[in-house]
């Protein structure tokens, strides 16, 4: 396999500490970017490379491609895998959240792909992998904005890919299913904290158990499924434009595209209110 120079944001956990040690076993030259290197320390010894990264910040965005560049001089793979969850009725999240929700997951991974795109069109070959999520392929219950956010990941993945086809560039979109991350469990506690003292304080408390329940334990896929969906789309000499893997991830969206949508609407708000009748 030739190695390859791979950019990979939100390095630091979950998904994308699993796919950047993983990719760097592989061969491959990884550079693994996050706010906090201390979470990173580990990935050392894999040869992982630290980089000091907030997507919400354009300073620090530059430099980081500017310091891969320099070390190398060649970004083959980009992996926008940053993202940020933050549950709660639409009323309730704060415009401050739901701009902050949307500058990480969207204008972030937008950002770092424009300031990687000049490298790759020079070198004549290049790869932007997305990682979206099977939300931005239909909504449950509170999850708005972060519908808002990865419903926007899938159509800037789908104009990009376009875009850059006849530049030898290949653009991958990584569609995950339920993950058992910390994603779920901050997400959570974000639902209750928004919801409080609302008219959407007893389902919102009902669904944050629910994401509680199902984040903490087995029935969720663990995050390697979805690195290596993630390797699929780096290493593949024609990779897919889209890899949905995860629990969920295929009987979900097909359930949404198949249901009347009052049908899954009724669908979203019934899984509160089973959570309500077991704990009676």
């Amino acid at each position: 396999m030739k190695q390859k120079v791979i950019f990979i944001t939100g390095a630091s956990s979950g998904i994308g500490y699993d796919t950047a040690e993983r990719l760097a076993k592989q061969g491959h030259k990884v550079y693994g970017a996050a706010r906090r290197m201390d979470k990173m320390t580990p990935l050392k010894a894999f040869g992982v490379i630290p980089i000091q990264m907030d997507v919400t910040d354009d300073a620090s965005m530059v430099a980081g491609v500017n310091a891969v560049m320099e070390a190398e001089g060649r970004i083959d793979v980009l992996v926008n895998n940053a993202g940020y969850g933050y549950f709660g009725a639409i009323e309730n999240v704060s415009m401050e959240e739901a701009r902050r929700q949307i500058e990480v997951n969207v204008f972030g991974l937008a950002r770092l792909t424009q300031l990687v795109l000049p490298h790759m069109r020079a070198q004549g070959s290049g790869r932007i992998v997305n990682v979206a999520s099977i939300a931005g392929k239909m909504a449950l219950y509170f999850g708005g904005w972060y519908h808002v956010s990865k419903y926007a990941v899938e159509g800037f993945s789908d104009a990009l890919r376009m875009e850059l086809k006849p530049f030898g560039i290949d653009v991958v979109t990584i569609e995950p299913g339920g993950i058992r991350t910390d994603w779920g469990i901050i997400a959570a506690e974000h639902l209750t904290e928004s919801s409080k003292g609302t008219v959407y304080e007893e389902a919102s408390l009902n669904e944050a158990r629910i994401m509680k329940y199902g984040y903490s334990s087995k029935l969720l896929s663990p995050p390697s499924v979805i690195a290596k969906a993630i390797c699929k789309g780096v290493n593949r000499k024609h990779p897919k434009a889209r890899y949905r893997t995860g629990t969920g991830a295929h009987s979900l969206v097909f359930l949404h595209w198949l249901l009347p949508t009052r049908w899954w609407d009724a669908l979203m708000r019934k899984l509160g209110e089973i959570e309500v009748r077991s704990k009676k």
